[in-house]
């Protein structure tokens, strides 16, 4: 939830005319990952929440593209994306090593 307040947040400063392309992109995305978590975890299947977790990932990768596109021209600061990118990078590895967990629990494996 974090990542995706600061992506809105990040977005107030972008040009009017990106709020249909960049900024759409970006607010829709960052939503996406959280909710995907939590439709996947509202299932009360592990096999469902792990593939919305594995969306949630797609999702993250998407966000982490046009924040990459934003800073590219030049629509955000450097500093602002090293952050933003700095914390998907923590939610990606807290979605794999979830799914990682998960998935040996489900094939009856535990670490």
């Amino acid at each position: 939830m974090d990542l995706a307040v600061e992506s809105y947040e990040v977005t107030t400063d972008f040009p009017r005319e990106e709020v249909y392309g960049l900024v759409s992109q970006i607010r829709r995305a960052a939503g996406s990952v959280p909710a995907n978590i939590a439709e996947g975890h509202g299932r009360n299947a592990t096999g469902s929440y792990v593939q919305h977790l594995k969306i949630a990932q797609g999702s993250l990768k998407e966000l982490e593209t046009h924040f990459i596109l934003s800073s590219r021209l030049g629509l955000v600061s450097k500093d602002r994306i090293k952050a933003v990118m700095s914390m998907s990078e923590e939610v990606g590895k807290m979605l794999r090593s979830l799914i990682r967990s998960l998935q040996e629990e489900r094939n009856g494996r535990t670490t």
